[in-house]
């Protein structure tokens, strides 16, 4: 789950990382009377969506006054940020974050992370900030600091020193930024984080250490443990079809292809995936209804994916072992007697009770296309594209 700029500044500042002055608007006015409250002769009025890249489209303003202010957040409210990392629909800008501007002498970049490599939380750094961290890996590589956190003993202070000093701080603020990377690292391990990232974290001319721009993403597994945190989702800045997925215990991840998946297992769902991308087509979604899922489960998946005007063929490839093929046939008889289909459905069944499966689904009378293997699955879903279900 992803989190607003404003609101991962509220939560490291409660682990004594200092940050600039700031304020939530939701309307120009406001955002003026925000900038009147902060003090000092310049703003940043920055839009607040779940995207990266803001400042390169426009949605981070540098303002002199408070009708510059005040012009800014009028010009973003409403508007669609389009960004390397918000997909080809954008983001919609319902608030903005008014800060007071900071003296920068330097920016760099701190970042934590779960390394998929070592399976340890890994701190990132580099002296250039301001730039994203895909640009400094392939970029600037050498200018990267790494650093694996042993998870017996956690982050140590000799580490984040060592840190500290490569990235070149001035010898008066050392101290500071050892407790800045502590408190990261402490957000992270205590707020079941799986990224924490300061960009920049700036030495001030006056001397001072500022997280000027933060980000911070959470285990959606792990909110039950954090009801606090779960109350800072933002439905409005993700895709709906995720969002009615989550509401429904399901795990779905939304493409822009035309062909809908549903599967169960994490494994059996990518490997679909790769099928259909191999045969030159482009999935729609991707959706593991999981083990033991009950025939009402299995509706509300299929419902879900058919609810895509771009899904022009839905997949649905179940290999059974916790869960049963029967289960999956009457939810999908159920799903479709309810609300015809009016688009081909491509059904292959295996495993546990896989004969009273089949058998239920050549009862219903229903218009399913059956198949025996995933290959020949996702030959017959490739072929149906463009045609109609027979009537």
């Amino acid at each position: 789950m992803d989190i607003h700029e404003y609101q991962a500044k509220e939560l490291l500042s409660g682990f004594g990382i200092r940050i600039p002055k700031g304020g939530l608007a939701y309307s120009p006015e406001q955002a003026a009377y925000r900038a009147r409250d902060i003090g000092g002769g310049q703003w940043v009025v920055k839009a607040q969506v779940h995207s990266g890249g803001r400042g390169k489209v426009g949605g981070v303003r540098l303002c002199k006054d408070e009708s510059a202010v005040y012009s800014a957040a009028d010009e973003l409210f409403g508007s669609r940020l389009h960004t390397a990392q918000s997909g080809d629909s954008g983001k919609v800008v319902y608030r903005v974050y008014v800060e007071g501007a900071v003296a920068i002498k330097r920016e760099m970049y701190l970042g934590l992370v779960l390394d998929r490599i070592t399976e340890r939380i890994m701190v990132v750094a580099s002296p250039n900030g301001g730039i994203e961290i895909e640009d400094l890996s392939s970029n600037q590589p050498d200018q990267l600091i790494r650093c694996i956190v042993e998870p017996a003993v956690g982050m140590q202070s000799f580490q984040a020193r060592e840190i500290a000093f490569e990235l070149g701080i001035d010898a008066a603020n050392i101290r500071d930024a050892t407790d800045i990377i502590l408190a990261a690292y402490r957000a992270f391990e205590e707020l079941d984080a799986t990224m924490v990232e300061i960009n920049p974290l700036v030495e001030s001319i006056e001397g001072k250490l500022y997280a000027v721009d933060s980000k911070m993403t959470f285990d959606d597994n792990a909110l039950f443990r954090h009801p606090e945190i779960a109350e800072l989702r933002d439905k409005s800045q993700e895709d709906a079809r995720e969002t009615r997925a989550t509401d429904r215990g399901l795990r779905y991840v939304g493409f822009d292809g035309n062909i809908g998946c549903i599967a169960n297992g994490a494994g059996l769902g990518m490997a679909t995936l790769d099928k259909i991308a191999r045969a030159g087509a482009v999935p729609a979604n991707f959706l593991d209804i999981g083990g033991a899922a009950s025939p009402d489960k299995v509706a509300k998946a299929l419902r879900l994916v058919r609810s895509d005007d771009n899904v022009e063929v839905i997949l649905v490839n179940v290999f059974a072992g916790i869960n049963r093929c029967d289960w999956v046939a009457d939810g999908i008889v159920q799903a479709l007697t309810l609300d015809p289909p009016n688009r081909p459905i491509v059904v292959r069944l295996a495993g546990t009770n896989v004969d009273q499966g089949r058998k239920i689904l050549s009862r219903s009378g229903l218009p399913v296309i059956r198949a025996n293997t995933l290959d020949e699955a996702v030959s017959r879903a490739v072929r149906a594209l463009g045609t109609q279900v027979p009537k």
